[in-house]
């Protein structure tokens, strides 16, 4: 069965999101914001183990928002930005949404404080 407007790029959007929805995960890429590190270094902050970690990473490494390379003995893992920067912009596309949807609350609060300061000059 295919599906309109679905593409690879929306497959991979997918895997982006799905690996986002972790706090441990998010928590992670965090720690990857300020530099590369090892699994160990990652671990170490987490009451979880280091295989849980790993499978962690396995998922980031998966949708492309990290990358890992054999240094000698060691695989360090870095942040990858170009995944998350696909993200971003998917989420963007809602900008104007937002921005209506607030302006248009803001409306609503505004006519509430007006009528009930009506109500009290009454």
């Amino acid at each position: 069965m295919e599906q309109i407007g679905y593409t690879s790029a929306q497959s991979n959007l997918d895997a982006v999101f799905a690996a986002l929805a972790d706090p441990t995960r998010r928590a992670i890429l965090m720690r990857l914001a300020d530099g590369e590190a090892s699994v160990n270094e990652i671990a170490a902050p987490f009451e979880i183990s280091q295989p849980a970690v790993s499978r962690h990473l396995k998922v980031l490494e998966k949708a492309g928002l990290i990358e890992r390379e054999v240094d000698e003995q060691r695989r360090p893992a870095r942040l990858n930005g170009a995944k998350l920067a696909v993200a971003v912009n998917w989420l963007e596309e809602f900008r104007a949404f937002w921005g209506t949807s607030f302006d248009q609350l803001d409306d609503v609060l505004d006519t509430l404080k007006q009528s009930k300061e009506w109500e009290a000059k009454k």
